[in-house]
C-alpha cells in the first residue's frame, strides 16, 4: 500500500520539477489523483498523506466510496461525461465537474444544487482535436457557452478541459495547448475566476505544464493498474 504513496510523491516531485523547469511556481499545478475503480482504502491512504483532491468517473461507485470516507474533508471532482439521470447525485455530492459540455446538463446541475452549498466549480470541456468520436464544446464556441453558463447561479465557471487526440505529432499536441490555454486566459478577463486549465494526464505531463496547465489528472501512475470495469448500469 505504501507504494501507492510513493508513486503519488514521486509524480508529485515530477510536476513540480516541470513547472520550475518551465519557469513557473512549483506549486501552480494541482495534481489530481483519478480513482476510479480504486478502492476506498486506497484513496484513504493517501488523503492521509496529506491528498484531499480525488477525481471519480462512475456516479454510483464514487457515492459508496463518499459514504466510507465521510470522516475526511475530500474534495471530489466528477470527470467525464454526465448522464441526465445522474445529475442530482453530482450536484449534491461532488465539488468540481471537469467535463461540462452541454447546456441542458449544466442547467440540471444548477437547479440541484443545494442552496446551502458552494456553487458548482465547472470546466468547459473542449473537443480541442476536433475527434467526431469525442465530447466537448468546438473551440468557437466557447465564448457562448461561458456566457450561457454565467446565467446559473449555482454554478461557477472555473475553467476549461481537453483530451487532445492520441495521434498527435509533438507539434500539432503543442499548438492545440497554446490555442486552450489562449482560450482559458481570454474567458478570464470576462470571469476573473476562469483561473483553471484541466489539461494533462500520465503520458503528456510535461508537455500539459509547459503550455500553462494547472491541473494534472492522473490515475494509473499513481494507483497501479485497475481493476476489471464496473457495471455499465452505474
Amino acid at each position: 500500500m505504501n507504494n501507492i504513496v510513493n508513486r503519488y510523491n514521486d509524480i508529485r516531485t515530477i510536476v513540480r520539477n516541470a513547472a520550475l523547469c518551465h519557469k513557473r511556481a512549483e506549486d501552480v499545478v494541482m495534481l489530481l489523483p483519478v480513482s476510479k475503480r480504486f478502492p476506498a482504502t486506497d484513496i484513504r491512504l493517501l488523503a492521509e498523506a496529506g491528498c484531499l483532491q480525488f477525481g471519480e468517473n462512475y456516479v454510483q461507485e464514487a457515492l459508496e466510496k463518499m459514504a466510507l470516507l465521510e470522516d475526511l474533508e475530500i474534495v471530489w471532482h466528477f470527470i467525464g461525461p454526465i448522464q441526465s439521470n445522474k445529475t442530482r447525485d453530482i450536484a449534491q455530492h461532488f465539488e468540481w465537474v471537469h467535463g461540462l459540455d452541454r447546456i441542458k446538463i449544466a442547467k440540471r446541475l444548477n437547479e440541484q444544487r443545494p442552496a446551502d452549498m458552494n456553487p458548482l466549480q465547472v470546466c468547459i470541456q473542449v473537443n480541442i482535436s476536433n475527434e467526431p468520436q469525442k465530447a466537448g464544446v468546438n473551440i468557437d464556441d466557447v465564448v457562448a457557452f461561458a456566457g450561457a453558463l454565467a446565467a446559473l447561479p449555482r454554478i461557477e465557471l472555473r475553467g476549461l478541459m481537453a483530451i487532445p487526440a492520441a495521434t498527435l505529432t509533438d507539434s500539432e499536441r503543442a499548438e492545440q495547448y497554446r490555442t486552450l490555454k489562449e482560450a482559458q486566459l481570454a474567458l478570464q478577463h470576462t470571469y476573473p475566476r476562469c483561473d483553471t486549465l484541466s489539461l494533462g494526464m500520465s503520458d503528456d505531463l510535461d508537455t500539459a505544464i509547459a503550455y500553462g496547465s494547472t491541473l494534472v489528472r492522473v490515475g494509473t501512475a499513481i494507483f497501479g493498474a485497475r481493476q476489471a470495469p464496473p457495471d455499465t448500469s452505474i
